[in-house]
């Protein structure tokens, strides 16, 4: 167990140990060495979710890219576009067989008003004594007729509806927008390169959401911490940045290595559990992710 981040605690506890075993009439001086602190654990700086790394939703050549590392964007802004031209005469043909479907249907629906008005007037004279039956007959089979090629267009209509709604997701493809509010971190692609969605990301996006730190909790300190435990979290490069309130969001059901311990001997040998906390107040100075801290959990 790497016990290091926690010394000067214990180192604390054992001279207030001390100290109450060797002056009985100084019980002040007891107290004020008395350990302020139930565990203390490495942790780094996140967000929920982490940082997004987003691919270009279809394969094809980079027409142009629309945002830049260190670039804040919003939700809905385009980041990069591939060339449209395949996927934009897609749409045109689909929209031309739309519009020749729509108006076979407009003829064929006087057609067959027609035909029904004429097979009815037909009967109604046959029935009258002053026409022939087999006209309408006649009449009526023509009519039916002309509503089965009605139903057909009908169905062709639809399906060259979906064939243009088809076509403009294929042309949406071609274009990455931002899926929230944040900063790109990353750029990796330039105009011109070939992608394609199994090529992996072409930007790294870090999300405008609230920071959290991921603690790595030793395994003799998780029965002593628990969800909604104040905290303390100090930044672990010294840099003397002032303490940040925090209380504790949830704490993992699965041990592992840690990943913060740079022994590798100590890392093998050490579980512990994710502690994940959530800041009391967002800290004024931007708090970077990746960033090391210590994490002191209150009594």
């Amino acid at each position: 167990m790497n016990l290091r981040p926690f010394r000067l605690p214990l180192a604390l506890l054992a001279a207030a140990l001390l100290a109450g075993c060797s002056h009985d009439d100084a019980p002040a001086a007891s107290n004020a060495t008395a350990p302020a602190y139930a565990a203390i654990a490495r942790g780094r700086i996140d967000i929920e979710g982490g940082l997004l790394k987003l691919s270009m939703p279809s394969e094809g050549i980079v027409q142009s890219v629309n945002a830049h590392e260190g670039e804040h964007v919003h939700k809905g802004q385009l980041l990069a576009q591939l060339n449209a031209e395949p996927a934009k005469l897609a749409l045109d043909a689909a929209l031309a067989e739309q519009q020749q479907a729509a108006a076979q249907e407009s003829v064929l629906e006087d057609r067959a008003k027609a035909a029904t008005l004429r097979a009815s007037r037909l009967e109604q004279a046959a029935k009258a004594g002053a026409g022939d039956i087999q006209s309408a007959d006649d009449a009526r089979d023509a009519a039916q007729q002309v509503q089965g090629e009605l139903a057909n267009t009908h169905a062709a209509v639809a399906l060259a509806a979906q064939k243009v709604a088809s076509a403009r997701y294929q042309l949406s493809l071609a274009s990455l927008l931002a899926p929230i509010d944040g900063q790109i971190v990353q750029r990796m692609v330039q105009p011109g390169a070939s992608v394609s969605p199994a090529a992996g990301p072409i930007f790294v996006m870090l999300p405008d959401s609230p920071r959290i730190v991921r603690a790595e909790l030793n395994e003799s300190f998780v029965g002593v911490v628990h969800d909604g435990m104040a905290a303390e979290v100090d930044d672990d490069s010294g840099s003397g940045m002032a303490p940040m309130k925090a209380h504790v969001l949830r704490i993992g059901n699965v041990f592992g290595a840690s990943t913060l311990e740079d022994d590798p001997q100590v890392r093998a040998n050490t579980r512990t559990v994710e502690c994940v906390l959530a800041f009391d107040q967002q800290p004024a100075t931007p708090l970077r992710i990746g960033q090391r801290v210590v994490v002191k959990f209150g009594k």
